[in-house]
């Protein structure tokens, strides 16, 4: 089994029952069809990384799309990565002044 392998139809459709929204209206948010949703819901139709990026966007579902994509651990290291980055901007621009 590939380390990529991951069963996507499950979290599409969980992403877009969540964020309580049809599949006419994911479909138009995506300029796709309908049936198009449907069958990268079902698992007949490979996601694209672009097309599941922008799932992901419309559904509000970005934190468990990094998850999914990148792993708890690397998002977990991104988050504290973050909360350091304002402190070291400071802190270097105080030393220039």
């Amino acid at each position: 089994m590939s380390a990529l392998s991951f069963d996507f139809k499950k979290v599409l459709k969980k992403f877009r029952e969540n964020a309580k929204i049809t599949q006419e209206e994911m479909a138009d948010e995506l300029n796709i069809t309908q049936s198009h949703v449907s069958k990268y819901e079902r698992g007949r139709k490979v996601i694209d990384l672009e097309t599941f990026i922008r799932w992901a966007q419309v559904t509000n579902s970005e934190v468990q799309a990094a998850a999914i994509l990148f792993g708890t651990d690397v998002c977990a290291q991104a988050a504290q990565l973050m909360t350091l980055v304002p402190a070291f901007a400071g802190g270097l621009f105080n030393w220039m002044l």
